[in-house]
């Protein structure tokens, strides 16, 4: 892996989450206020359909990512690497499965808005659907933790031990203070693409922590 595909890597990563925060903002973002049901139900069917689209491409581009991690962890073993590897993409498809079920919930409640329907009940089905599917995810992040967290910090990936501070789980944890300090378009903008933003700081800080390292040179010198 040279270093420019090394950096690129990186960089899709980062473009990943933003395309999908797009998609996310495509559906929540309106005058509508900020009933993120509501803005969804008024959202117009390009809008919906660009969003759902978003989904695919920003999986394609997180999966692609990967290679930036896979080769920040060479100094594991490579169960480890295979583990962290398989758990990040996991991760990654079931978000992009999980946006993409959005439509389902953004065409209902338009629908609902149409026909002066009760919006909550119409997208009761969808919605319990998405909560569902993201319940998917909870095992693979409790093992990517973990794994994450204790090779970062015993030295054995390429990662410096602070980005520790920009891995998912961390600001996750966050996320109830950081939405009592928000209100009106700022609540709208940063909640209602959170899951994704977590994800470009992620890459974000990995591609410039990674930045000046080269992968085959510093896997050579665990090796000695």
């Amino acid at each position: 892996m040279n270093r420019l595909w090394f950096r690129i890597s990186g960089l899709s990563g980062i473009l990943g989450g933003l395309v999908l925060f797009a998609g996310d903002m495509l559906l929540y973002y309106n005058d509508s206020g900020t009933d993120l049901l509501k803005n969804m139900g008024n959202s117009s069917d390009l809008r919906i359909i660009l969003s759902g689209i978003s989904a695919l491409v920003a999986t394609w581009l997180y999966l692609i990512g990967l290679s930036q991690v896979y080769y920040a962890f060479k100094p594991s073993s490579v169960n480890i690497i295979k583990i962290v590897v398989i758990c990040f993409a996991a991760i990654f498809i079931i978000y992009g499965i999980v946006h993409a079920e959005y439509i389902a919930i953004a065409v209902t409640a338009k629908l609902s808005i149409q026909n002066q329907l009760n919006i909550a009940e119409s997208t009761k089905l969808a919605t319990q659907t998405n909560n569902i599917l993201r319940l998917f995810a909870y095992p693979f992040f409790a093992v990517l933790s973990f794994l994450f967290i204790k090779q970062v910090w015993i030295k054995k990936t390429l990662y410096p031990r602070w980005i520790i501070l920009f891995f998912p789980l961390i600001p996750f944890l966050f996320k109830d203070i950081v939405s009592s300090l928000l209100s009106g378009r700022a609540w709208l903008i940063i909640m209602g693409g959170y899951l994704n933003l977590l994800i470009v700081f992620f890459f974000l800080a990995s591609t410039i922590s990674l930045w000046n390292k080269y992968p085959g040179i510093n896997e050579n010198k665990n090796k000695q």
